[in-house]
């Protein structure tokens, strides 16, 4: 393989947990609070826990195979080495859904939040100077995404972090329950076990980030330790905001008829507990997320075709290179970059409909190919619960997440895996395209 194919490992482990916290998105908590609010019939943290918990199990999955397969491709590999080239394939074009258009909705959400600031600017232009800002950044070598990314990170905690203590402030004023520490946003005695899987269906697509960091595996040091590590640390710490802003949110407005909009009321919350002031900071934390999540999923993306061209499944000479400087898949990048610009003329909806299925996707066979994999290796009762119950009861949740997947979601990206099946028969049978599949040294 020529020197420049290769990615540059430099990656340390909190890059890899700021990445994906990035991706993940925190200040996301306050745009969902409504909706889930009134799924959970008041009990978001407690969905948020439930969530989180059930997450664990996937993310562990993601673990153990990067630890056999540290490739950029993800769950495109894992599929490819323990199941088929073919099957692998199959995954990661329908994985493609889901890191294809988040940059499309952070672009779309960069237009909408900046323009209720600046009406007079027309939407179109700030979602163009946001391609622009994040295919330059991705050009770059991959710590300075990281960078960037880190410092965008710690300004949405920082604002996390205030929002609790003006909330603190407020309970302590009798707003709200009128109590800083209960229960009662966790377990009440009419909470129905149906309303909080109903809150965590919706709450899981918030989490996406701890798998987006295992297509960073080439460019990380100690990589089959590190990613490892670090897609715990993601959920977890994601968690840790998610649970924490939750449930400030829940203790504060019991009650989210006292919202003109529920399902947007991230600006009213803001306003009420800090003013106007605070409601621009509020906004201006709501920017740095997309922003964020935005510069991290063409990341992403890119690497996945990166390994995909690699492999032969896509033109090598474009998808498979590698600037030999900068150390980043370019054209890949320029690609994304073009790509990002349909967000001019996708609607919100639309754009959302599509990542749902590429997420569970990865998600499902992720979870198989552990059990798949590690079949007859088994060792004693641990062994059994780390490589059999574990995955199963992870890909039990995911089970759960598609018969709770919108139609809409499930017919579009029913069409784009069949587009996918057809251009592999076209790419085997009929130009007979050699692929290639990686060896890896399991000792």
């Amino acid at each position: 393989m020529q020197q420049q194919s290769e990615l540059h490992r430099s990656l340390k482990l909190w890059h890899i947990v700021v990445i994906g916290l990035g991706y993940m998105a925190p200040m996301a908590v306050f745009d969902t609070y409504g909706i889930v609010a009134e799924e959970t019939g008041g009990h978001v943290p407690a969905a948020y826990l439930l969530t989180l918990l059930a997450i664990l199990f996937t993310a562990a999955s993601y673990g153990k195979m990067v630890r056999v397969f540290p490739s950029a491709g993800s769950a495109y590999t894992y599929a490819q080495q323990t199941f088929h080239p073919y099957v692998g394939f199959l995954v990661g074009w329908a994985s493609l859904l889901d890191y294809l258009f988040l940059p499309m909705i952070n672009a779309l959400l960069t237009g909408v939040y900046l323009s209720a600031v600046f009406p007079e600017i027309p939407a179109r232009l700030w979602i163009v100077g946001f391609v622009i800002l994040i295919t330059a950044l991705n050009v770059m070598r991959v710590t300075v995404t990281a960078t960037v990314n880190s410092l965008l990170v710690l300004f949405q905690v920082s604002v996390v972090a205030v929002f609790a203590a003006l909330a603190v402030r407020g309970l302590l004023h009798g707003e709200g329950i009128g109590q800083v520490f209960a229960v009662q946003p966790f377990y009440s005695p009419d909470m129905s076990a149906a309303a909080l899987l109903a809150g965590a269906s919706i709450l899981c697509f918030s989490f996406l980030g701890f798998d987006a960091v295992t297509t960073l595996a080439e460019e990380t040091k100690d990589a089959a330790n590190t990613i490892p590590r670090g897609i715990i640390l993601v959920a977890l710490a994601g968690g840790a905001l998610f649970v924490t802003a939750s449930y400030f949110t829940q203790s504060l407005f019991p009650d989210v008829s006292v919202f003109a909009d529920p399902e947007a009321a991230s600006a009213e919350i803001a306003l009420h507990i800090g003013g106007a002031v605070f409601q621009l900071v509020f906004l201006a934390a709501a920017l740095s997320s997309t922003l964020a999540s935005g510069l991290v999923s063409v990341t992403s993306v890119t690497r996945l075709l990166y390994a995909m061209g690699r492999d032969g499944y896509l033109p090598e000479k474009w998808f498979g290179y590698v600037h030999p400087r900068l150390q980043t898949p370019l054209l890949n990048v320029l690609l994304i970059g073009a790509l990002m610009l349909s967000a001019l003329f996708l609607d919100l909806l639309t754009a959302t409909s599509f990542i749902n299925f590429g997420a569970l996707i990865a998600f499902t066979f992720v979870n198989l190919c552990v059990i798949a994999h590690y079949t007859g290796k088994r060792r004693g009762l641990s062994g059994w619960w780390s490589y059999f119950v574990s995955p199963l009861i992870g890909a039990g949740f995911v089970a759960f997440l598609w018969v709770h997947l919108e139609a809409r979601s499930m017919q579009l990206g029913l069409v784009w895996t069949a587009i996918g099946a057809m251009y592999l028969v076209y790419l085997v049978k009929i130009k007979r395209v050699a692929v290639r599949k990686l060896s890896f040294d399991e000792s």
